[in-house]
């Protein structure tokens, strides 16, 4: 299936009718725009013991993901239409997940609690997590994927594709960072845009959503709950005590079969 989630677009493949199929040299094949299907993440769906449904996700460049926000509300819409239900749970590298359909077109998953600890985002070594010691002192958070965020004045204005190269591969994230810039617009509304690590520049991002919100709240500067409008349209977080919710809209766009 191809499927987004504010114009973060995935490629969903069903292994628990064929098996494991998926494999690096077929992310990077099946995520070439040109020759390809194009995606900014691919997802896998496994049987899981655990909970309804396993995900595993794979980047275009061929690496994994140990979380893809929108790409888990994808897939649970996806089930629980299947199968008439209104709740899931789903088993990533994160842990186990649980959605809910609030009607309407739109879709909630738990994201789990942040990970505000240099060790667990992770960084190279013992540091504050609130404010790296990086120009612009951004902030650093972990949603089962690594995240770095900064405020700015005015997010539309910066080169996103050089900001965005230059800080993925920066020496305090070992395992490489999303990189979010992110601007106040009201105390519960932000806009942000994204650089994905592995990816590039993409429309929208769950987990970076997430991390953004989180970090802007532990900056005091807004609540909670915030929308935040993405290139490619707004979603809603609510960081509560069982961890970070994430709703919006989801949508199916075909189903194929690769050859």
């Amino acid at each position: 299936m191809k499927m987004h989630g504010l114009g973060n677009d995935f490629v969903v493949i069903d292994e628990r009718a064929t098996g494991p199929v998926v494999d690096a040299a077929l992310a990077r094949a099946i995520g070439d725009r040109h020759r390809g299907v194009g995606f900014d993440q691919l997802a896998v769906i496994r049987h899981s013991a655990q909970a309804d449904v396993e995900l595993v996700f794979w980047n275009a460049d061929g690496s994994t993901a140990g979380a893809c926000g929108n790409a888990t509300r994808c897939i649970a819409a996806y089930e629980m239409g299947r199968t008439g239900t209104d709740t899931l749970t789903l088993r990533t590298e994160r842990g186990i997940l649980f959605a809910r359909d609030l009607g309407d077109g739109i879709t909630s998953v738990n994201m789990g609690p942040p990970l505000l600890n240099w060790q667990d985002v992770p960084l190279v070594r013992e540091i504050d997590t609130l404010e790296l010691p990086i120009e612009g002192g951004p902030t650093a958070t972990g949603m089962g994927n690594p995240h770095c965020t900064f405020f700015v004045e005015d997010a539309e204005a910066l080169d996103l594709v050089a900001f965005g190269a230059a800080h993925e591969h920066h020496e305090l994230f070992p395992e490489r960072t999303n990189v979010q810039i992110a601007h106040l617009i009201a105390p519960d509304h932000l806009r942000m845009r994204v650089w994905e690590r592995g990816v590039g520049i993409t429309l929208a991002s769950g987990s970076s959503s997430c991390a953004t919100a989180v970090a802007a709240a532990r900056r005091g500067l807004t609540g909670r709950h915030v929308r935040v409008t993405l290139d490619g349209g707004d979603i809603v977080i609510d960081w509560r005590d069982d961890g970070v919710w994430m709703s919006g809209a989801t949508a199916h766009v075909f189903n194929g079969v690769w050859l």
